[in-house]
């Protein structure tokens, strides 16, 4: 027969299992407007990228993304080709004295 401390650590693992871990979205992002700060980006970060998990992963690269109040590293991460399709990295432009930042994406190609 199970304890019933045996059988809470199975439900707790069973639950735990099925969590998914959102990428980070930028301050402002998630309402559509766009990120705009007049702090510059720090200079780019360098990542050691992780061996590859499947055949055919491609690598999207990490980007320095804005907190509400300050830069904050987004990591990289490994991700499923689209055929037909390209990945834009997230970047930065400079308009005057202010940053804005452009979302990174897959495109047609």
């Amino acid at each position: 027969m199970l304890h019933s401390s045996t059988v809470a650590a199975v439900l707790a693992a069973l639950s735990l299992s099925a969590c998914v871990v959102a990428p980070y979205a930028p301050y402002g992002a998630e309402y559509g407007a766009p990120v705009v700060t007049d702090v510059a980006p720090p200079a780019p970060y360098v990542e050691v990228v992780p061996a590859i998990p499947y055949p055919g992963a491609i690598w999207i690269g990490g980007y320095w993304g804005w907190s509400g109040h300050r830069h904050q590293w987004v990591p990289g991460r490994w991700d499923r080709p689209r055929a037909g399709y390209g990945w834009n990295p997230y970047r930065w432009e400079q308009r005057g004295n202010r940053w804005q930042l452009h979302p990174g994406g897959w495109s047609r190609r």
